[in-house]
């Protein structure tokens, strides 16, 4: 703790992730919270989790944060339910991210594109 301040961190590669709460959290729940940030992005990076990558990708990265955190609140720490979030793919969907090649990728996202200009 600094300056009132806890902060988990995970260092992979030339990469540095950190966590930071009150210090009135519990440091669990700080630590899983990273860890869902990790394994959702490892996911959507397809386990290519290294600076050049994370740049590249950073839209996505953001989306991650986004489904995990909303103003302070924890939303999520299912890894595989935020990638499917970032990447706008329901629950009915066949194939795991996972396991998604990028034409069907693609072709998903332009589905969902076409779906939400037509609502």
């Amino acid at each position: 703790m600094f300056d009132n301040v806890i902060t988990v961190f995970k260092f992979v590669s030339d990469l540095h992730f950190y966590v930071t709460g009150n210090q009135d959290e519990n440091e669990l729940i700080l630590v899983t919270v990273l860890q869902a940030l990790f394994d959702a992005i490892s996911l959507l990076l397809r386990n290519a989790v290294e600076k050049k990558t994370v740049l590249e990708n950073l839209d996505l990265v953001l989306l991650t944060l986004d489904e995990i955190v909303d103003g302070g609140v924890i939303l999520e720490t299912e890894a595989s339910v935020i990638a499917s979030r970032v990447t706008m793919r329901g629950a009915d969907s066949d194939l795991p991210l996972s396991e998604q090649t990028f034409t069907q990728a693609l072709a998903s996202a332009k589905e969902q594109i076409a779906r939400s200009l037509l609502n």
